[in-house]
């Protein structure tokens, strides 16, 4: 279990969250995507509001919200759950862009009976690779926030609307440097481990999958893949409008939510519970936008048990962990380049380095990293070393303890073994913590 994960039998820890619209009214989330707060959804506010009592949150450590990272989007799914019991909130329409639309997915998946209607907003059902999104994690935790900072506004914005809206541009730009770097981390895990892409079909809610014409970080082929794969879903494509499209294209989008949330709530009984907002801070600039026109689209086994086995085979788990340690690429250019040969072998370290060893209670990653480095460097293994030094990335060493168990190393392992190891290191180390461009 990772240091950051709710420990079994602790409540999740309840989200920070405004409100906004009349206290009967049926109750209709929003929540916003990784690097940004509630304000990004501020210009659908006025009209969202007369209809529905509007909820937005902050993921933790964003927008002033404590700082209690979460590594997986269930835990954020279920620290909203947990918010919205202790206002009472049993049934409502939600719309999340990016990472909180991976959060009504799984919300989808596993309370169905609590959402009335869905909105997937810049969503995908598995976001680009896990290796991205740990790479990323990688770069926060040497670099901090700045170079996620610096490529928001072109991730996030067409480069006519960020040359026309430099307010804006700016205020992306503290969103994601003011946000906690720990829980950002946290939030690049999650997105690494959800996958659903297997799931889709047990989506059973009403659901628009909206996008930006122009989004290039989850973009139309992934949109239409959700519509392909939740039976009941339709697809609506927002031209002139990038990741944020709530942003760049508010009318468009607003008059989208309101049509679908209008016609498509499952009949249900609503409970709400009035309360307070909590006070803002300053709000997004306010924006001068045409209204886009919108198009919108028509959409279009389980595993054998083993029988007779006393002990489970660890060989799935070493997999599993494998692959999260090393990444995907690496994995896949070792058994790729198994053969009759050698098959065996890889085989033999999956099941027992990885599925016996690592998967183990007693150490945590990070240790297991370290501990890892040492015995390459005393045995002299070069080639190991470099890429076990990219995975003592990912389990979360920084470049200094690096080096601090390379220092340790020289004093028991022998100084040339660690001028060598140091020469391998430091390149990895370069190569994994300089930003892209």
């Amino acid at each position: 279990m990772s240091e950051t994960q709710t420990p079994p039998g602790v409540p999740p820890k309840p989200l920070q969250y405004r409100i906004d619209g009349p206290d009967d009214a049926p109750v209709l989330i929003l929540g916003p995507s990784l690097g940004t707060t509630w304000h990004m959804w501020d210009r659908q506010i006025p009209e969202l509001s007369q209809q529905w009592r509007v909820l937005r949150f902050d993921l933790p450590g964003h927008g002033g919200a404590p700082a209690h990272p979460a590594t997986s989007v269930t835990e954020l799914a279920d620290r909203l759950v947990a918010t919205l019991d202790e206002l009472g909130v049993q049934r409502f329409g939600y719309a999340g862009c990016s990472i909180s639309g991976a959060i009504g997915i799984d919300l989808a998946l596993r309370v169905p009976q609590r959402v009335a209607s869905l909105a997937l907003v810049a969503a995908s059902p598995r976001f680009g690779t896990a290796d991205e999104f740990r790479q990323r994690g990688v770069i926060v935790r040497t670099n901090g926030l700045d170079p996620m900072a610096r490529t928001a506004p072109e991730n996030w914005f067409t480069p006519g609307f960020a040359a026309a809206q430099p307010a804006i541009v700016e205020w992306a730009v503290q969103m994601v440097r003011t946000t906690d770097p720990g829980c950002y981390i946290a939030a690049c895990e999650a997105l690494a481990a959800f996958d659903v892409r297997g799931e889709l079909g047990r989506v059973g809610i009403p659901t628009l999958v909206l996008v930006g014409s122009e989004d290039k970080l989850t973009g139309p082929a992934e949109a239409r893949t959700l519509v392909a794969g939740i039976p009941d879903a339709r697809l609506a494509l927002v031209p002139g409008a990038s990741h944020l499209a709530p942003v760049e294209q508010p009318a468009a989008v607003t008059d989208l939510l309101v049509r679908h949330f209008s016609t498509a709530w499952q009949t249900a009984s609503d409970t709400t519970t009035g309360m307070a907002a909590i006070a803002a801070p300053p709000v997004v600039p306010a924006i001068s936008t045409p209204v886009a026109p919108v198009a919108e689209i028509a959409p279009p086994a389980e595993q054998p048990q083993a029988v007779g086995v006393t002990r489970p085979d660890p060989y799935e788990a070493g997999m599993k962990v494998r692959r999260e340690v090393l990444g995907d690429a690496h994995v896949d250019r070792a058994t790729a380049a198994a053969d009759d040969f050698t098959g065996d072998f890889q085989e033999l370290i999956t099941r027992y380095a990885w599925g016996e060893v690592w998967t183990r209670d007693g150490l945590d990653r990070r240790t297991r990293s370290a501990v890892t480095l040492t015995a390459l460097v005393a045995g002299g293994h070069l080639d190991e070393l470099a890429f076990h030094t990219r995975a003592a990335l990912r389990n979360g060493l920084t470049p200094v303890e690096i080096r601090e168990v390379l220092m340790q190393a020289a004093v028991y392992c022998g100084v040339p073994a660690a001028n060598s190891a140091f020469r391998v290191a430091q390149a990895v180390i370069r190569e994994e913590t300089t930003p892209r461009d």
